[in-house]
């Protein structure tokens, strides 16, 4: 039977204070799961979400969000969308700023599979969705190649774990959104590249935050059981 209800899910989302992690959470509330977003700083008063302070850059502070949520029972899905990014050229980048990438983009994300992926053996079920990036696929009009290469990173690591949770039902997979109307969009292009952009792309027009919750939300429900190791582009067409 289909169903796309999430009444008794226990869900966390990682980088959901703004862009694409906050609709998440906020579309997961809709749909009825219990949701615990992470972040540095909460995005409202949001009395059906927990906030969990977290800084990536420390692997304690993961570990203790892990362990904030252990009270509450077993963690149905994990959501990964945090990321940082620098717009310059690969010249101009130093080793420091490649490192501050890299810790978010990938060791963060390494440590929170490994915590998760402890927990959902244990239970015999879960689901892992990381958020890599067209840019990981195929290159960054903008982006420094420490962004593109952390994000192509982002899909080795869900590829491989995919491979080792598989026995043990548990579903790992990224989606690689193309460039979304968000913060982050904004603040890496202007209004006239961003328009130019938009007209190089098949269906002309840049997404929407909530085209990209979508496929995340299918990936978290059990209509995607027998998906696990996918990849799945949103981006208009561009690749």
């Amino acid at each position: 039977m289909i169903n796309f209800d999430f009444t008794d899910k226990r869900i966390l989302v990682v980088g959901g204070s703004r862009g694409i992690g906050k609709g998440v959470v906020e579309n997961l509330i809709l749909l009825g799961a219990e949701v615990f977003y992470a972040a540095r700083h909460p995005f409202v008063e949001e009395k059906n979400a927990k906030f969990i302070e977290v800084d990536l850059n420390y692997e304690s502070q993961i570990i203790n969000m892990f362990l904030e949520m252990d009270k509450g029972g077993v963690i149905d899905a994990v959501v990964n969308t945090a990321a940082i990014n620098y717009c310059k050229k690969f010249d101009e980048i130093s080793v420091d700023e490649w490192d501050k990438v890299e810790r978010v983009n990938l060791r963060a994300a390494f440590i929170l599979c490994k915590h998760a992926s402890i927990r959902m053996k244990r239970q015999k079920h879960g689901r892992i969705i990381n958020v890599s990036s067209i840019a990981g696929r195929h290159r960054s009009l903008v982006s420094g190649v420490h962004y593109v290469s952390t994000k192509a990173g982002l899909i080795g690591l869900t590829k491989q774990l995919a491979y080792e949770l598989g026995p043990y039902n548990v579903n790992v997979n990224v989606v690689c959104p193309s460039q979304t109307m968000s913060d982050m969009l904004k603040e890496s292009m202007s209004d006239n590249e961003i328009k130019v952009l938009a007209g190089n792309i098949p269906l002309k027009r840049i997404s929407t935050i909530d085209e990209q919750v979508g496929p995340i939300l299918f990936l978290c429900s059990e209509l995607s059981s027998y998906m696990t190791g996918a990849v799945i582009d949103v981006n208009g067409g561009q690749i």
